[in-house]
């Protein structure tokens, strides 16, 4: 699952939710010292980073990547004249497209319901009881 993916997944269908964003994530380790991540390198978009950017939630994207160890260089707040930075746009490049989160788990941050990621796919899909 790439954080563009992430960025955009609410777990508000749960009955008794009202927000449900950003959902947490947590990596299953498959052994002590290796994170379920891969990187995948994709041409690098300038013109896609800059019309994805302002429909992101940057500081739920901030701290996802944070949260798996690849915030890197990213800034916490977007300055206001990131489409002329190159080399900034990379980064978001890289952060969005590039990181994939492989087996893992997104947590619902008002009921604690996880839900799994396996082989890169998240499932959000609900037990009948839960709508």
């Amino acid at each position: 699952m790439k954080l563009l993916t992430h960025n955009m997944l609410t777990s508000k269908c749960l009955r008794g939710v009202t927000m449900g964003y950003p959902l947490g994530i947590v990596i299953r380790f498959l052994c002590i010292t290796a994170k379920d991540i891969k990187i995948f390198e994709t041409e690098f978009n300038s013109e896609f980073v800059l019309r994805i950017i302002p429909k992101l939630d940057w500081d739920a994207l901030w701290n996802a990547a944070d949260s798996i160890g690849h915030s890197g260089d990213l800034p916490q707040a977007l300055s206001e004249d990131y489409e002329n930075d190159t080399e900034f746009l990379k980064k978001v490049h890289h952060v969005l497209l590039e990181v994939e989160i492989v087996n893992g788990e997104l947590v619902c941050p008002e009921s604690g319901r996880k839900f799994p990621i396996n082989k890169g796919i998240p499932n959000m899909l609900l037990n009948e009881d839960e709508l």
